[in-house]
């Protein structure tokens, strides 16, 4: 009986062992050599807005931080009727904060318009566009998150 139990405990090891060789070692993405995001506080009075065809854009932050491949924050300002550009897909999430104005939203086909303190929530694939829907200028944070599992482009 001991024989026999001897025995079985070798094949078992023999079997893990075996399967383990087979088993190829994970693969590890390369830790990023850029530097990391530190905490912020970016004063809107300081910011700079660069003057674009369809309004304004001034930009907040954009890089890697402890847990994310990047984070991105821009702010754009869109003019009376004007549009962010023709429906696009991103591979990214993105976050949307309507700071004044009114802004159509089209997500994958649906619009639906929404005024300051809104929230909007583009999933990563979604095909998007952003439209000013109101007479004044209309002013929102975008905020773009990569992860490790972001398609890289």
């Amino acid at each position: 009986m001991k024989l026999l139990l001897l025995l079985c405990s070798a094949a078992s090891a023999t079997l893990c062992f075996a399967l383990m060789a087979q088993t190829p070692e994970p693969k590890t993405s390369k830790p990023s050599t850029a530097a990391k995001l530190p905490s912020t506080i970016v004063d809107w009075e300081k910011m700079v807005a660069i003057t674009t065809t369809n309004g304004a854009r001034r930009a907040v932050f954009d890089g890697p931080t402890a847990t994310l491949d990047k984070l991105h924050c821009h702010i754009t300002t869109l003019n009376a009727g004007q549009n962010s550009g023709a429906p696009s897909r991103h591979l990214h999430e993105e976050v949307i904060i309507i700071k004044e104005g009114s802004v159509e939203a089209t997500v994958d086909g649906r619009v639906q318009t929404v005024g300051p303190g809104s929230v909007i929530f583009f999933a990563a694939n979604a095909v998007t566009r952003l439209r000013n829907a109101g007479n004044s200028p209309a002013t929102y944070f975008v905020v773009h998150f990569y992860t490790p599992l972001t398609p890289k482009d």
